[in-house]
């Protein structure tokens, strides 16, 4: 089937050094990235498992503090 698509000429220009370098056809490249695309959409998210810890969160004598105290207080006496 023919289309017309309207792309960015610097782009365009890109993708055709690309389809030289690799001795294929600009729609041999084309069809290869919508592939990836289609594949992308199908995968299902990332998610990352619950790796957090049993208890009552901070201990009271931190709670204030804020992320870069804590991380300071993580590499004390260790020459960082």
């Amino acid at each position: 089937m023919k289309t017309t698509i309207e792309i960015s000429d610097a782009l365009l220009r890109e993708v055709r050094k690309l389809a030289a370098r690799e001795g294929v056809t600009l729609r041999a490249l084309l069809e290869r990235g919508l592939h990836r695309v289609l594949a992308d959409a199908k995968r299902p998210p990332f998610r990352m498992r619950d790796g957090s810890f049993k208890g009552n969160g901070l201990q009271p004598e931190v709670r204030h503090m804020s992320w870069q105290q804590l991380l300071d207080m993580s590499y004390e006496g260790r020459g960082g």
